[in-house]
């Protein structure tokens, strides 16, 4: 289950939306409006619905007394951030990395709970930073927190080039992970693709008789049902390395990739186009495993009863 996020600074608004509602539609293909609206303007992040948050009042204690962070054994791979200046120094050294900022709070029973399971991620994914920021912990945090436009917590946000290219509130361990693993994959057996000559590339080499089936992975930064099946995703390039080559371009990535999906007349994400010999076999949309792997078989010419 979701966590339910804390309020920050103030009451909570009149109304919110069910995160867990939200949720439950995750396996569902996410629509473009209009491939007009779409292929003429940058996709725009619409964070997910939250569960109504906790009103918040900081007891006058908190600042005098200072804060503590949510403590977890062997924490030494996630940066504790205290400044502006320290956030942003942190964002500019770790280059094309993927940085995860956890946004927390002393009275957030949520943020204790969430912290351990990112301690456990940044052991594993040494290629990802870290950082936590403790929204009450001092004015300049409380600054950072209102810059960033934080006022629940736990809050995460995904940086790449220090650019924002994802956020998260009220969320649970497997959503973490799995928006870890989807922002942060740069070496895995998954190709990553960022143009029409990098697809064509990949085509070529998969020409003749010997050729691999290629099975591209086309989605959007932002697209819940993208993220919710790319683990699943990450398993078959691993476990169907043999005869299968599995591929991934972000179709919101730059014009190129745009005009890619365009010219594949995709209009729902995330959609799977199966490639044999050069040539569009078929496609998917959708983020059914069991669907996904059935018909990965179906174009292999593997019969499915």
């Amino acid at each position: 289950m979701a966590a339910m996020a804390t309020f920050l600074f103030g009451p909570p608004p009149s109304s919110s939306s069910s995160l867990s509602s939200c949720l439950s539609r995750l396996g569902q293909p996410a629509p473009l409006s209009s491939l007009s609206h779409f292929f003429s303007t940058r996709i725009r992040h619409r964070p997910l619905s939250r569960d109504k948050p906790a009103s918040f009042c900081p007891r006058a204690s908190a600042a005098a007394s200072g804060t503590k962070s949510p403590s977890t054994a062997s924490d030494e791979r996630v940066q504790k951030v205290h400044t502006i200046d320290e956030f942003e120094a942190a964002l500019r050294a770790a280059k094309d990395k993927l940085v995860v900022v956890e946004y927390a709070a002393s009275h957030s029973p949520n943020s204790r709970r969430i912290y351990p399971f990112m301690v456990d991620l940044s052991r594993t994914c040494s290629d990802v930073a870290f950082l936590l920021v403790m929204g009450d912990e001092s004015e300049q945090t409380r600054e950072l927190c209102r810059r960033e436009g934080i006022d629940r917590v736990p809050h995460f946000t995904f940086y790449k080039g220090m650019e924002k290219v994802h956020e998260e509130e009220g969320i649970g361990p497997d959503q973490l992970v799995g928006d870890v693993l989807y922002y942060g994959d740069n070496h895995s057996a998954v190709v990553q693709l960022h143009s029409r000559a990098d697809v064509e590339s990949l085509v070529d080499q998969h020409r003749g008789a010997d050729g691999k089936l290629v099975v591209l992975d086309v989605g959007l930064k932002h697209c819940g049902p993208c993220v919710k099946v790319y683990p699943t995703v990450l398993k078959l390039s691993r476990s169907m390395a043999d005869a299968v080559v599995f591929a991934r371009m972000n179709g919101d990535e730059n014009d190129s990739c745009m005009e890619y999906l365009k010219d594949m007349d995709v209009v729902e994400v995330p959609t799977f186009l199966f490639i044999k010999d050069g040539q569009i076999c078929g496609r998917y949309v959708g983020s059914g495993k069991g669907e996904l792997i059935g018909e990965i078989l179906r174009y292999q010419g593997v019969r499915v009863t």
